[in-house]
Order: structure tokens, then C-alpha cells, then sequence
């Protein structure tokens, strides 16, 4: 089984293999297609599913839908030219770093 990192490079180097698809063929093409709207749409019923989930205290429901919310935000991110590695790095870079420091150190 490949590990995280490789199955998140995999699923986004087919995010990026659909960014100039056809929109019939698949449902990441049309999402595109659609544009950054509807795809930011996408992520917010994901967020709000999660939610629901949680809520409701049912594992299994909740891995779902994280999972679906992991999804549709991979699909902003290669909407937007970035990578899941640039994440995973920024998180790297908060590990040790108290949140509440984080946060203090953002520039609004």
C-alpha cells in the first residue's frame, strides 16, 4: 500500500490531468468547468456534511465526509496552481509551534 504522501501525489496528479478535460467526462472536469464558484461551493457542503457528521457521532459517516472535504480541497488546490506537498509543509512548519503563537504570528 503506498503511503499517505503518495496516495495524496497520486490523487492530485489526477486532479491535474483533469483540469483541461472535456466536462462530460468526468466529474472533477465539470467542477472545473464550472469554475472557482462552484467548486468553493463544493468545499463549503463538504465543511457542512463534516459537521453534520461529527454532530451525529457516527464513525463512520464522519471518515466519509472528511474524506469527501479532503477531496473537493485537493480539487481548489489544483484548481489554484498548488500542491497538497505545500500543505503538508506549512503544517511541518507549525509542528512544535503552540497555536496560539501561530496565530499571533500571522500578519492580517
Amino acid at each position: 500500500m503506498s503511503n499517505n504522501n503518495d496516495i495524496l501525489a497520486e490523487i492530485h496528479q489526477t486532479l491535474v490531468s483533469r483540469l483541461d478535460a472535456d466536462a462530460g467526462s468526468s466529474y472533477v472536469a465539470s467542477l472545473y468547468a464550472k469554475g472557482l464558484d462552484a467548486i468553493l461551493k463544493k468545499v463549503g457542503e463538504e465543511a457542512t456534511e463534516t459537521v453534520m457528521a461529527a454532530k451525529d457521532g457516527d464513525a463512520e459517516k464522519i471518515i466519509y465526509e472528511v474524506a469527501d472535504l479532503w477531496f473537493h480541497t485537493m480539487v481548489l488546490l489544483a484548481q489554484q496552481g498548488l500542491e497538497p506537498q505545500q500543505v503538508i509543509d506549512e503544517l511541518a512548519r507549525r509542528m512544535g509551534i503552540s497555536g496560539i503563537e501561530e496565530k499571533a504570528s500571522r500578519t492580517s
